[in-house]
Formats: structure tokens, C-alpha cells, sequence
């Protein structure tokens, strides 16, 4: 008989959204990205926008694989925790009047990249780009740790890395202990005259990912640059705190670490391991199977087949159960 147990996935972000459509027997089959970031207004992430892109490419999708019937949907989004009120009110109403669709998992993308990178097994995950959040599970309940944003937090992701290399290499530029002449040089070559930096950096709306764009230049100054070595370190510290305080204390946890921050190479990930097996000796570290899209497959995947042992949360991971059977 033909596998009727279809199912979408969505992985929603600053950068864009993605969408999967596949079957629990088959996998997913295809895909779709769009480049438009789904927009935010008063009440949060704004749902009707997200399905004024979701439609053309879930039709395009259903037609591309011959899937008649979408069971389940799992839609992953960037901010779901703290802005997600408008998501969770209208977007499963809507996906089951447009698809059909009877069963919906609304996931932080922590969630979906704690999934991603684990399955459905009890751990921790740090996900590490600009910014940078952990999120644990001993499968009855979530944990995380920072995700604040680059002003109160995200300690150890790109954006701090990047923020504490441009301090060292002002303190080199005023002749303040702790400078870097190397970072100082590497400042300039990027920015320009650091005299001018904090004009050029302080009114930047992706002040962020700005900041973000110096760190692979402390990795690439770690090599002889005590200062920068000390700053990669420093940041693996607090990437092991994050984990260490979402993990699991009993049983044989696993942790993971996935994001664009590993790109950095052994200047971050020698540290890094360390600093996890001595914060987390009875856990252990595994590489990350796949990214928040994989996470919203699986979730998917299981919700569509009733196999979804993930513990739900009122923010992390809300799950609706329709009529879709």
C-alpha cells in the first residue's frame, strides 16, 4: 500500500526558510528555500506572513513528489520561545485548513537543532554561530542556557569572540595591557582606522554579525597571539558552562556541538573538547548527525508515524494533535 503518512518540515531563520516535504517510509523527498526572512511585528513572528511563503512552495512540493496527503507538519523557528504567541495561536489552524495537515509541532530552532544533532537521546547541544544557546533533555523535560543576545549574553559565540578580539585590539591601539598588535592589524585591514570604529559599528542594525565577521581573525591569530589564544580559550569556557549547566547529571548523556562557529577549526575545537570533558566527564562527546532542518524532519517524521517521544514545553516545543488520522 502506498505511504500516506506525509508530512512537512520547516526550518525558519534570519536568513531565510526552509521546507521539506517527504513521507514517514520514504524520508524526505524534496525541498524548497526561500531567501526572505519571515518578518516580526507586534505580536512576534508574524504567521500570515509565513504562510504567504509557505504555500506556493508546500503546492509546488505535493506536485514535485505525488504526496496526496500531509499528516503532520513540524516548523522550527528562530525566536519561537520568545516571540512566538502569534505562531502558536493561528499557524496550526491555518496549515489544516490549507493542507489538511491534523497534527503540528511548533519548535524553537534550539529544539530543532538539539534534534538535529541528536535524536530523540538524552544530552546537550550547543548550537554556536554568531550567537549561541545550549539546550539539554533527559527526555522529560527541556533545559537551555544563554541565547540572550549579543548585549546581555550568547558568551563564547561568534559575535563575543568578535567583540573581545576588537577590545584587545583597542587596548593595543591606546597601549593598554592586554592589547593585541596582531588583532590590531587585522582590525584595520577589515574596518579601517579603529579610530573610526565605533562610528562605523555602533549604528549597524547586524551590529551582530558584524562583530561575528572578526572572530575566524582571532582563530587565524591564535598561532603565536597569547591574547587571541586566551580569548578562544575563554570562550570555550563558556561554551562548556552553557552545556554543562543543560546537561543531563545522570545516566551516559551525550553532547554535541554544532554551528558555523566549528568552521574555526582547532583553534576553538581543542579548547573546546577539553573544556567539555573536564565540565562534563560522564558525558560523552559525539558529533552532530545534521542540522535544525534534520531536527524538523525527525520531529516530523515521528509526529506523522505517532512516534514523537519528545517532551512538549508551552515555549520550546508545542505540539497539537488535530484530526489528521
Amino acid at each position: 500500500m502506498p505511504d500516506d503518512r506525509g508530512f512537512l518540515a520547516v526550518d525558519s531563520g534570519g536568513s531565510g526558510m526552509r521546507v521539506v516535504v517527504g513521507t514517514v517510509d520514504r524520508g524526505g523527498l524534496a525541498r524548497r528555500e526561500s531567501r526572505e526572512p519571515v518578518r516580526t511585528g507586534d505580536r512576534g513572528i508574524d504567521p500570515d506572513h509565513m504562510m504567504e511563503q509557505l504555500v506556493p512552495m508546500v503546492r509546488a512540493l505535493t506536485a514535485e513528489t505525488g504526496i496526496a496527503r500531509l499528516r503532520a507538519a513540524a516548523v522550527g523557528a528562530a525566536g519561537l520561545a520568545s516571540l512566538g504567541d502569534g505562531l502558536r495561536a493561528e499557524l496550526p489552524g491555518a496549515l489544516e485548513r490549507e493542507f489538511g495537515i491534523g497534527h503540528v509541532a511548533l519548535a524553537a530552532d534550539a529544539v530543532t537543532a538539539y534534534v538535529g544533532a541528536l535524536g530523540a537521546r538524552t544530552g546537550a547541544v550547543v548550537a554556536a554561530g554568531t550567537g549561541l544557546i545550549a539546550t539539554g533533555t533527559d527526555l522529560t523535560c527541556w533545559r537551555r542556557a544563554d541565547g540572550w543576545g549579543h548585549l546581555l549574553g550568547d558568551c563564547g559565540g561568534g559575535a563575543w569572540i568578535g567583540r573581545a578580539g576588537l577590545e584587545a585590539a583597542l587596548r593595543a591601539y591606546d597601549g593598554r595591557p592586554g592589547g593585541s598588535a596582531g588583532l590590531l592589524t587585522r582590525a584595520e585591514e577589515l574596518f579601517g582606522p579603529v579610530k573610526g570604529l565605533p562610528g562605523k559599528l555602533y549604528p549597524r542594525p547586524d551590529r551582530p554579525a558584524v562583530l561575528a565577521s572578526f572572530a575566524p581573525h582571532v582563530a587565524a591569530c591564535a598561532d603565536g597571539d597569547p591574547v587571541a589564544t586566551d580569548i578562544l580559550r575563554a570562550a570555550a569556557r563558556h561554551m562548556a558552562d552553557s552545556a554543562a549547566a543543560v546537561c543531563p547529571a545522570a545516566g551516559e548523556p551525550q553532547v554535541a556541538v554544532t554551528g558555523g562557529l566549528l568552521n574555526m577549526g582547532d583553534p576553538l575545537v581543542v579548547p573546546l573538547a577539553e573544556e567539555l570533558s573536564q565540565r562534563l566527564p560522564h558525558a560523552r562527546q559525539v558529533p552532530a548527525d545534521g542540522d535544525p532542518l534534520r531536527g524538523s524532519v525527525r520531529i516530523a517524521a515521528d509526529l506523522a508515524a505517532g512516534g514523537l517521544t519528545l517532551p512538549s514545553d508551552g515555549a520550546m516545543l508545542c505540539v497539537v494533535r488535530g484530526n489528521g488520522d
